[in-house]
């Protein structure tokens, strides 16, 4: 775990030389017999209630109730059902992305193993709100869907680009209640961007292309399709792609 504002690559298995830690479970939380649950956070930040790593479960139904904080969740390995009030269920698979609300009244029903990238936001301030419906719950992040919504952009925060602005597009899927937490899907030409401090708390999930990363001590982190990486605010950096690149994101902007 850190709270360093550095660029955080995401191991599937944490990082080499720690994994993942086993989890300390309590009967109340859960319908089933206890599961099995290891965890990693490379990231937190308690005055906000961010957290942002990995995790494992085996078979297992939590207790029914208000879903803790708003989540964005990338599938590694494993599904799950979302149960809501009604019984009904919200299937996701391996490889998929999804994000859940706070407050959201469920039931976690995991059968066989999971393991999965997660960033959720539940603010120690705030009251969890009672939500009697199961309307906009859960959110799958496909791809494929999110593409056609997508609309050109007019700006090209949060970045300050070198030469010529490059032409992006975003489709965003989901604001929460707080409206501080976004999660969707963005898309970008080429570009070079200035160095500089990164305005809010970033996951990315690479889609397609690739990106480079320099921080503010030269430190270059390469990118590709595929991987997961946080971008703590605050960190200083610059980016830079030789060409197209699409990414599902999560965003926590504290300044909202």
């Amino acid at each position: 775990m850190t709270a360093e504002r550095r660029v955080i690559r995401f191991e599937p298995n944490g990082p080499a030389g720690s994994g993942l830690q086993a989890m300390k479970l309590h009967r109340a939380d859960f319908q089933s017999e206890l599961p099995e649950q290891h965890l990693h956070v490379y990231f937190e930040d308690e005055a906000s209630g961010l957290s942002v790593g990995v995790w494992t479960t085996t078979d297992m139904q939590e207790a029914f109730g208000p879903y803790p904080g708003d989540e964005f969740m990338w599938l590694l390995e494993g599904q799950v059902a979302m149960l809501d009030v009604d019984g009904n269920a919200t299937h996701i698979r391996q490889g998929e992305t999804f994000c859940i609300r706070n407050g959201f009244p469920t039931s976690w029903k995991q059968v066989g193993f999971l393991r999965k990238f997660y960033m959720t936001c539940e603010d120690p301030k705030a009251k969890t709100p009672d939500k009697k419906s199961a309307e906009g719950g859960v959110l799958v992040l496909d791809p494929d869907a999110l593409q056609s919504g997508m609309t050109r952009m007019d700006t090209t925060d949060p970045f300050e680009i070198k030469g010529e602005p490059p032409l992006q597009h975003d489709n965003m899927a989901f604001t929460n209640d707080a409206g501080n937490m976004f999660m969707g899907m963005w898309d970008s030409t080429a570009f070079e961007s200035e160095m500089q401090p990164f305005p809010c708390h970033e996951f990315v999930q690479l889609l397609e292309g690739e990106i480079t990363i320099t921080e503010g001590d030269r430190t270059t982190h390469q990118f590709v399709a595929g991987d997961g990486f946080l971008i703590p605010e605050g960190t200083i950096c610059s980016w830079k792609t030789s060409g197209y690149v699409k990414k599902l994101y999560s965003i926590l902007d504290l300044s909202v």
